[in-house]
């Protein structure tokens, strides 16, 4: 699941704009590393093109990112650096948004930083739900879960899934 889904179809129509106005859209060519382990970021990134790879301290590859993955939302939520590597596999363009201008947003935007920090949530509840499955971690009752159920959306989601893709449509337009 693209985490930019949860992000855009939380968001109102007022925060993606923000985002537009105050992110900066960059290149990150081929090879080159956008976030280094154990290195602190100052932005939160949205992969708007391209493909990057999550890269663990053994060199080895645990995940690849595609469009409208979120980048950093791990260090930005707990101040600490990143736990892996990110490197782009192909040519990529992200908008970062620096780490300064998002924190003050949240702190005078109180609409925003509510449905932000519930987009940060979801996402990371996703992606903890996913990872605990595939590790086959729980009691009897979870080995009756099937790959399906382990993938099912939440229908209250897929109600926000066609605003998230035109928000996200509208924020990569405005970095053109």
């Amino acid at each position: 699941m693209r985490k930019v889904l949860y992000l855009m179809g939380i968001l109102s129509d007022a925060d993606v704009q923000w985002l537009a106005s105050y992110g900066v859209k960059s290149v990150v060519p081929a090879g080159a590393f956008l976030v280094r382990r154990g290195v602190a970021i100052d932005h939160l990134y949205i992969l708007l093109d391209g493909r990057l790879s999550i890269e663990l301290a053994n060199g080895v590859e645990a995940a690849t990112l595609m469009t409208g993955e979120v980048v950093g939302e791990i260090s930005f939520v707990d101040s600490r650096p990143p736990l892996a590597s990110v490197r782009a596999q192909l040519p990529s363009v992200v908008l970062g948004i620096d780490k300064t201008h998002l924190k003050l947003k949240l702190e005078s935007d109180g609409g925003f930083g509510s449905r932000f920090y519930k987009a940060i949530a979801l996402f990371l509840a996703d992606r903890l739900r996913s990872t605990t499955g595939r590790l086959g971690y729980g009691g009897p009752a979870d080995e009756e879960e099937t790959e399906d159920d382990l993938d099912e959306l939440d229908s209250d989601f897929m109600q926000l899934i066609s605003m998230a893709n035109v928000r996200f449509e509208f924020l990569m337009r405005s970095m053109e």
